[in-house]
């Protein structure tokens, strides 16, 4: 058969493989600037750099970690090996250098309006609108590119790698349409379609599901390619990357209510998210023995050759991770690890160790084909191995001890039956914790540093190889598959029909949760007292989203003995109706907040948002200063009860018209509270709508009202 020439376009891998880099150093610097400001509050610089807070700097950093470092990372290894997995030349190079720089603009552009307070506040989806739209055309791309390049093929069979490729595509796909379906109230603003406990729902179904299916499942992709190249063998066993393929597909989507464990989620989904889990347990590690056992016969090779070394501690941390997962969804672990630092320690153990090492290994192993040559240094190759190990192992356990001994102050009670820690007591005793974390992150960025050094001593020492001549015959239009052939098979060779089935299996989980949530009215009973924020209070919520109080903010009291004691009345779900989106938090560095309102004077949260400590000596929180200057926009009242109303929230017909009216009158009455104790403020500061939001928080469903409304 005659063989036909085409070239591997290497220039697309070697862009996002810089971009890889580039934006894996700066996501974990600012993941280390994180970690030291909650042990030394006053690294915030509030009072000169309000942007660099940790409540807008968290985000820039998980963004920057999950879709600018993994992203890259994703999309160097399918630019480099779907050509070479399908023998042909990528479709469109033109479309190549769209998604290229379409996603750094998107990265840019996330960076610039999260540190600017621009957020929709919900986790790992906290761009705005206009962004959105951007991700989507530029997935889009990247789909038609990888489809056209798929269905231009000279190799028939579809090699496992591209199954997990196809199947991450058109998830994350779904994933990102659904959960960002938001009403614009302007440019820079919008509220999320859902509220309350069906926002929380669809927040953890994309939430989970982003893990899975961008941090997980194209990761496997890269592991059946680069891992077997690395020790060059074959896979261990064809059938079973079958099953963990399509069972992971299947299983991983039922999972996000388990994020949602003893919250006013109804108890259905509760149960169904934690039977789900568990059974993730079987395809997660069938994948994890899958890759470790292709080394078999290979250790004297793994003891000699730092590639492999990164590849054996990522495979194993994705073990550890998708062990420990589904232990974390069985209530009673939960009840110890949500809202803690467990949470953490088991979310860096996948990123540090699992995306982290797998994507080290890749870049070791990839950047001296790309340019010709050898790694420049093996020695220090492996030094980075045990620098990152160490790394890894000085961030997760402080987190891990820093969890159960929350949790065990937290619920511990006097003899009288009194609470015997406030939470500023615990907050004291794990910030030891907390600087350990910091230097942990420390070290293992040190070893980033190196392995930049190192690749960079290679690039220099070769030379790089843009196009990589190949040949191959060409695909035979006419194919019959033969008798007996395992039905796979079949499957495997049909590109759309793969596509087709991976996303009516992701889609079942989504809408058997999502669809009786939204349509049985008894899911979510509605509380007659619950009624819409007023003007001032609707102000002062966005401000405290743009600040991202949620990141250490909980407001959502479990029905435990000691939360209910220390907190307030348990949560119930109708409490949430009008919350677009809704604030339920998924960490407590801070106290919970679901029942504040009434239980300090205007005072007393005047003086706790410029200087934490005055109120609450030990406190860690940043000070706020910038808010008792800045005038609250109150051009945009009008755009946002409209939008509000559009979205079901029962404001009377015709209400932007004196909603600033009413605004202005319960900020006087703040202010002239204020005044009482002697605090002299203009009733226009951002501080004031803050104050009344915090005062509003459940309120509703006390039996004396503490915030009146003068909504009609």
């Amino acid at each position: 058969m005659e063989l036909e020439k085409f070239y591997y376009d290497n220039k697309l891998p070697k862009m996002f493989a810089i971009a890889t880099i580039t934006w894996g150093t700066v996501g974990m610097l600012l993941g280390v600037i994180a970690a030291f400001q909650l042990a030394f509050p006053a690294l915030n610089f509030s009072q000169y750099l309000p942007n660099l807070s940790f409540g807008r700097l968290r985000p820039v950093h998980t963004n920057a970690v999950i879709f600018a470092f993994v992203g890259n990372g994703i999309f160097t290894a399918v630019y480099y090996s779907l050509p070479r997995l399908l023998k042909t030349s990528m479709w469109s190079k033109k479309l190549g250098q769209i998604h290229f720089w379409g996603w750094q603009t998107i990265i840019v552009l996330a960076a610039v309006t999260l540190l600017s307070g621009i957020t929709t506040g919900k986790e790992y989806a906290e761009l705005e609108w206009p962004i959105d739209i951007l991700i989507t055309l530029i997935w889009v791309v990247f789909g038609l590119n990888m489809f056209g390049t798929i269905l231009t093929r000279r190799e028939r069979h579809l090699y496992v790698a591209i199954w997990f490729y196809i199947a991450s595509w058109v998830t994350v796909a779904m994933l990102h349409i659904v959960n960002s379906m938001e009403l614009p109230v302007s440019l820079f603003k919008s509220y999320s379609w859902y509220a309350g406990v069906q926002d929380a729902l669809v927040q953890w179904w994309y939430g989970h599901n982003a893990v899975a299916f961008f941090l997980t499942t194209p990761y496997l992709g890269l592991m059946y390619y680069f891992l077997p190249k690395a020790v060059d063998r074959p896979v261990y066993s064809y059938r079973l990357s079958i099953i963990h393929f399509w069972s992971l597909i299947f299983i991983y989507i039922w999972a996000g209510p388990h994020h949602l464990l003893y919250t006013a989620l109804p108890e259905w989904a509760q149960s169904l998210g934690t039977a789900f889990s568990i059974m993730l347990i079987l395809p997660s590690w069938g994948g994890m023995l899958n890759g470790l056992f292709t080394l078999r016969g290979a250790w004297d090779k793994v003891r000699e050759d730092p590639v492999l070394k990164f590849f054996v501690v990522a495979v194993t941390a994705y073990g550890m991770a998708t062990f420990e997962g589904p232990m974390l969804s069985l209530k009673n672990v939960n009840a110890i690890s949500h809202y803690s630092d467990w949470t953490i320690a088991h979310v860096h153990v996948g990123a540090l160790g699992w995306n982290g090492f797998l994507t080290f290994g890749m870049m070791y192993w990839l950047i001296p084909k790309l340019f010709n040559t050898k790694l420049y240094s093996r020695k220090m190759a492996g030094t980075h191995f045990w620098i990152g190990t160490l790394g890894i192992i000085m961030y997760a356990i402080p987190m891990y001890w820093s969890a159960f001994r929350t949790y065990f102050m937290m619920k511990a009670f006097t003899p009288e039956g009194q609470l015997q820690y406030q939470f500023i007591d615990v907050v004291q005793t794990i910030v030891p914790f907390y600087v350990l974390r910091a230097i942990g992150g420390t070290i293992y960025l040190t070893g980033v540093i190196l392995m930049i050094y190192n690749l960079w001593k290679t690039a220099k020492a070769g030379s790089f190889v843009a196009q990589e001549a190949a040949e191959a015959p060409a695909l035979e239009r006419k194919y019959a598959a033969p008798k007996g052939s395992f039905w796979h098979s079949v499957i495997e060779r049909k590109p759309i029909l793969l596509l087709i089935l991976s996303l009516v299996l992701v889609s079942l989980g989504g809408l058997f949760e999502l669809i009786p949530t939204f349509l049985v009215k008894s899911n979510i009973p509605t509380i007659a007292s619950v009624k819409p924020y007023t003007p001032l209070e609707l102000q002062g919520r966005d401000i405290y989203i743009r600040e991202g109080c949620y990141n250490c903010h909980s407001q959502m009291i479990r029905p435990f003995r000691y939360e209910v004691t220390r907190y307030g009345e348990y949560s119930k779900a109708g409490e949430f109706v009008y919350d677009h989106p809704f604030q339920w938090g998924s960490k407590r560095t801070g106290p919970d907040l679901a029942r504040e309102g009434g239980k300090y004077p205007n005072s007393w949260h005047f003086n706790h948002m410029y200087e934490p400590t005055s109120m609450s000596p030990g406190s860690i929180m940043p000070s706020y200063p910038f808010m008792f200057e800045n005038d609250l926009d109150i051009s945009t009242t009008n755009s946002k009860i409209h939008a509000m109303r559009k979205m079901g929230v029962p404001y009377p017909n015709g209400y932007e018209a004196i909603a600033n009216d009413d605004l202005k009158i319960q900020a006087d009455s703040i202010t002239a509270n204020l005044k009482n104790d002697k605090i002299n403020i203009p009733s226009s500061r951002e501080i004031i709508a803050l104050i009344a939001y915090l005062q509003r928080l459940g309120t509703d469903i006390k039996v004396t009202t503490a915030t009146t409304t003068t909504i009609k």
